[in-house]
């Protein structure tokens, strides 16, 4: 297998942990666009010496994404590589069940997205890498230059804030400084808490990330579409939450993050033009609705953004 179809095999991956680190899909694939042009320049000589692709793409790709996130957020000036005599032992106080870090790395959610701004740029990856991704600390240690004790320590302080997320901070109620510009309270989730509901269900569709499809919709999802869409192809209407979450599973690699006048959503595009768009209703954090339309109408509504910002 040559490099080529190597990296493509990783791609999905890659961008899966890209993304998740840098809570913006569209910076995650320049990312991983990246790790694939310092591969495509490895000499030979190099390339002989990596004794596992997935390995070396995965360090590069995170390296890639600390680096992006230390010009957002510079690294506090804190000792982290050894237990100093004021540390807390708690990660060290017993083994943790390993299913319930994965459990609330996936559940937090959308408020998840939040408090990650919150964190360190090491603690951000190395709670990430650990408990969504399963990677081993022998392993963080070495994308982040750190020791295994070091990197455990990182993780678990980020844990320790990944739990005590503001009972607000999903619910249209969190205020807490984030750089997005959100400061919700009006109990209507659109703006900035629509788009990272959009972006992170079209993401999941795309990754094929069934379960992950299925938490970020509401239990009465339903999706319709207008007489246009129906024309090219799109079924008229399909009811539940899992019935939904079936069609789009693996799906939507066409589909571009837009605005449809205030709408956060996303839209088929064909030779740079919308041809359906993906309108979503989001309630409560979670994905109640999608219609597709084809109307000419609605379509000339619709802009590109990257996240909660329309292109210019």
């Amino acid at each position: 297998m040559d490099q080529t179809d190597g990296f493509e095999r990783e791609r999905p991956r890659l961008l899966r942990i890209a993304t998740r680190v840098l809570g913006d899909h569209a910076e995650a694939e320049d990312v991983v666009q990246q790790a694939w042009l310092r591969l495509h320049r490895t000499d030979a000589a190099d390339a002989a010496v990596i004794e596992s692709l997935p390995a070396w793409l995965t360090t590069v790709t995170t390296r890639l994404c600390l680096d992006r996130l230390r010009v957002r957020t510079p690294e506090p000036v804190e000792e982290v590589d050894g237990l100093g005599a004021g540390d807390s032992l708690a990660w060290a106080t017993g083994p943790t069940d390993p299913a319930d870090d994965v459990a609330l790395a996936d559940t937090v959610g959308l408020a998840l997205q939040v408090v990650l701004e919150r964190l360190s740029p090491r603690e951000r990856v190395a709670f990430v890498l650990h408990d969504s991704f399963g990677v081993g600390f022998p392993t963080i240690a070495t994308i982040l230059d750190t020791t295994p004790v070091a990197a455990r320590k990182l993780a678990s302080r980020a844990r320790t804030k990944v739990a005590t997320v503001p009972a607000g901070a999903s619910d249209g109620g969190w205020d807490g400084g984030w750089d997005g510009g959100w400061s919700g309270g009006s109990g209507d989730s659109r703006g900035a808490t629509d788009w990272e509901v959009v972006d992170a269900f079209m993401a999941a569709a795309r990754a094929g990330e069934f379960e992950r499809l299925l938490s970020l919709l509401a239990p009465g999802a339903s999706m319709t579409a207008d007489a246009a869409a129906i024309a090219v192809g799109t079924p008229e209407r399909i009811e539940g939450r899992q019935e939904v979450a079936e069609f789009l599973n693996g799906s939507a690699h066409a589909a571009l993050a837009v605005f449809a006048g205030e709408r956060a959503g996303a839209a088929w595009y064909d030779r740079g033009v919308a041809r359906v768009l993906f309108d979503f209703t989001v309630v409560d954090g979670r994905v109640a609705s999608i219609v597709f339309r084809a109307d000419p109408a609605v379509l000339c509504d619709v802009v590109r953004r990257d996240g909660g910002r329309r292109r210019t």
